[in-house]
């Protein structure tokens, strides 16, 4: 059975070893390949497994793409702890160690960039859900049971009335949700705001109605933890959630664009590109 590289992350030299016994997907250990200065992770994954077509195929099972992402993630994980990595796409391969260092060289200027930029922070995820609470009454009493409307009229008439208390919900959370940011935005050095979250896909209860990152010098992040604790209390109503401190995602740019990817899946040669 022939192997592939799969490339977790670009990083430069680092002094502090990875965690032992740390294994990456399909159960490989982890592996340095040092090149003009700049360190690959990568392992070996079988080419049965992540040749193009097989890799396909795989994208299409949930259960096999979920135990890939977690042990990708591991990997990068386990190099946010001892230096600034940049993360590359989920299942980024290539055919063998050249093909790897032609990579290197082909974006070695962009991968200097990104980390003279991103040396020393981490980012930090946080998300806002507007719960089923927010409509409930002041003073924390449940809401009374809807009457049986007598008419037609009626029947309008409490449209009428969960048309408003949907639509003055809506923009408190707004309200709350951009006076959060502002005020994160401020301790952090840049900002991301993604799309909200589908709740019937997170399965997340509540309407998430902020989904940002915040780019935060490792020095500060106790800080803006804090910060965001500080807000968990403040307006009935709403749930505040923060992950992290993750590898800068969503501040790398298309470093992912490399290889074969879970969008474009295939196997890069030397001197080869996959879109």
């Amino acid at each position: 059975m022939t192997g592939l590289r799969y490339v977790y992350a670009v990083c430069r030299p680092f002094v502090t070893p990875l965690q032992a016994e740390l294994t990456g997907v399909a159960g490989a250990p982890a592996g340095l390949l040092h090149h003009h200065g700049l360190v690959a992770v990568v392992s070996t994954v079988p080419e049965a497994d992540f040749g193009e077509e097989a890799l396909k195929a795989h994208l299409e099972d949930l259960d096999w793409l979920a135990a890939t992402a977690r042990a990708h993630q591991g990997v990068v994980d386990a190099l946010t702890t001892v230096t600034t990595p940049l993360p590359l796409r989920l299942a980024t391969v290539f055919r063998d160690d050249s093909a790897v260092r032609v990579m290197i060289e082909a974006r070695e200027d962009h991968f200097r960039a990104l980390l003279d930029r991103l040396d020393g922070r981490v980012e930090w995820g946080v998300k806002v859900y507007a719960e089923e609470a927010a409509a409930e009454p002041a003073g924390g009493a449940a809401p009374a049971a809807p009457e049986k409307p007598a008419s037609g009229r009626d029947y309008l008439r409490q449209r009428r009335a969960r048309g408003q208390a949907k639509e003055e919900t809506w923009q408190r959370a707004e309200r709350f949700a951009h006076a959060l940011h502002e005020r994160l935005s401020a301790r952090a050095e840049d900002f991301r705001l993604h799309p909200p979250q589908n709740s019937a896909l997170s399965r997340e209860s509540g309407l998430n109605v902020l989904n940002a990152a915040y780019l935060v010098p490792r020095a500060h992040s106790e800080e803006f933890v804090e910060l965001v604790d500080h807000t968990k209390d403040e307006e009935p109503g709403f749930r505040v959630e923060l992950t992290g401190p993750w590898a800068a995602y969503s501040f790398t740019g298309d470093t992912g664009d490399t290889g074969g990817t879970a969008e474009g899946a295939g196997v890069a040669d030397a001197g080869e590109e996959v879109p």
